[in-house]
């Protein structure tokens, strides 16, 4: 009987260990290298610096105060100094200060709902234009995190597809290709493909040129 109550406690906290996340020291945490955070930067960029950290904080299961107290930490500069006013202002309505406090008044301040907003209108009316597939793809993925509208694999094909220009969509239309990576390669080698036959017809124009002349 012992050694069965012995089983059931040891399996009893083993469970709780699991359901909930544990502590995780300071040390631990910049061992991972996370970048400082001044607040001089674009827009998207320090977007992209909290989903960075909140990266790191899911795959650890970081506690939520655990995640305000380092965040605090890696706070300098400028972004140190509006913050401790942010809390000043908290602290004086006693509003709660807590880590999803933190992180709507860090969008309001750096990332506001009117450059959200402008950065989805250019996802959507992005097109390649001049750029190459590589860049054209670089940007469409950058943007396509901003896009509020629930999309599928194959509508990001065909929104991949209408941006390209008219010679390589016309070609890529044809094959009817519903997966991305595979669209962009496939794109990636018809564009190299009719750069080559370009650059073929402009050698044949400069030999036949001289010979036009002289007959």
């Amino acid at each position: 009987m012992e050694i069965i109550a012995m089983t059931r406690n040891t399996s009893g906290a083993s469970t709780s260990n699991a359901t909930h996340p544990t502590e995780w020291s300071l040390e631990s945490f910049l061992q991972h290298h996370p970048a400082k955070f001044n607040g001089k930067c674009l827009p998207d960029e320090a977007d992209q610096w909290l989903r960075d950290m909140e990266r790191i904080y899911d795959t650890k299961r970081c506690l939520n105060d655990n995640r305000l107290a380092f965040t605090e930490y890696l706070l300098t500069g400028e972004a140190s100094h509006w913050w401790t006013s942010v809390k000043m202002i908290l602290t004086d309505a006693q509003s709660p200060i807590s880590w999803e406090v933190f992180r709507t008044k860090f969008y309001e301040e750096y990332f506001p709902d009117s450059v959200r907003f402008a950065k989805e209108v250019e996802f959507l009316q992005l097109v390649q234009g001049g750029i190459s597939v590589s860049e054209y793809t670089n940007k469409l993925k950058h943007l396509v995190r901003f896009n509020t509208m629930a999309t599928s694999k194959e509508w990001q094909c065909r929104k991949f597809e209408n941006g390209l220009r008219s010679e390589l969509k016309l070609l890529i239309s044809s094959l009817c290709i519903k997966s991305f990576p595979t669209m962009v390669e496939r794109a990636k080698v018809l564009e190299k493909n009719v750069a080559e036959v370009e650059h073929q017809k402009k050698q044949q124009q400069v030999v036949r040129g001289p010979v036009s002349d002289n007959g």
